[in-house]
């Protein structure tokens, strides 16, 4: 009987011992079929969260895209009730203006229809300008370029002053704001004004340079420089106040003559 008992035993514990590592093995693999079904999960919640995200921001994409495409159909119509109707007037008053001319005897009379066809004359060209800047299809640098180009020619036709220009790395297409394209422009013509009444001189270089993601536009001429003592007139600190809020910056040197720099980020 003992012999037996000798003989069972070890058979006993290593039945044993098998039995338990395999209750082992079978818990590891439970606990790794668990980790790996919450990992799972996880992992699912997560794209679940991702694309729930996704689909927010697409929405608010459509929303703004569709908010920016009812800011350009207004604008659109602006310009187009501008055109037909303030054009009309304009064309009106000036073919008016010129009958009573014709009809005029007086000096003094037709000193202020000249006057009037004048002032008729500057109202069309501002409401050009205005035409010019409501439409979205002039935001590229080209388009601004071309515009301030002509426009610098025709304003200072008649004047003694000589007009140079230059274009550097300056590629067309490339997308302007409306309001860095306005603000820029506005920034030209009282630059132009300033020239042409102030500075005294007979030469200005006009240049349009772009540096990657960088754009100057420099005005420089050869004239008598800025009066130390009233270097900040309005139009200098309207012209900074306006690159300020473009996130640009506005320089000026008064070194053999006056050298204006004006930058924006595109």
């Amino acid at each position: 009987m003992s012999i037996v008992l000798k003989e069972e035993l070890p058979q006993i514990i290593k039945s044993t011992y098998i039995l338990a590592l395999l209750l082992v093995l079978f818990f590891v693999v439970f606990i790794i079929f668990v980790v790996l079904m919450y990992n799972r999960k996880q992992l699912l919640y997560l794209k679940e969260q991702q694309l729930k995200e996704s689909e927010h921001q697409n929405q608010l994409l459509q929303k703004e895209l569709e908010k920016q495409k009812s800011i350009e159909a207004e604008r659109e119509r602006i310009s187009h009730d501008m055109h037909d109707d303030l054009g009309a007037g304009i064309s009106a008053l000036k073919l008016q203006a010129e009958f009573l001319k014709q009809r005029a005897e007086g000096d003094d009379l037709k000193s202020d229809i000249d006057e009037l066809l004048k002032t008729s004359e500057e109202m069309n060209l501002s409401m050009r300008e205005m035409l010019w800047s409501l439409n979205s299809g002039n935001d590229t640098l080209g388009n601004f370029v071309d515009y301030s180009k002509m426009y610098a020619q025709n304003f200072l036709k008649k004047t003694e002053i000589q007009l140079n220009i230059e274009e550097e790395n300056v590629v067309s297409e490339t997308i302007i704001t409306t309001d860095q394209r306005r603000n820029l422009f506005l920034c030209l013509k009282e630059a132009l004004n300033n020239a042409y009444k102030h500075s005294q001189s007979n030469q200005l270089k006009l240049s349009f340079i772009q540096k990657e993601k960088e754009f100057v536009m420099k005005i420089s001429d050869n004239g008598i420089g800025i009066n130390n003592k009233n270097s900040e007139g309005n139009g200098l600190r309207n012209m900074k106040r306006r690159m300020q809020e473009q996130n640009g910056h506005c320089e000026v040197t008064t070194e053999n003559g006056t050298h204006l720099f004006l930058r924006i980020d595109l």
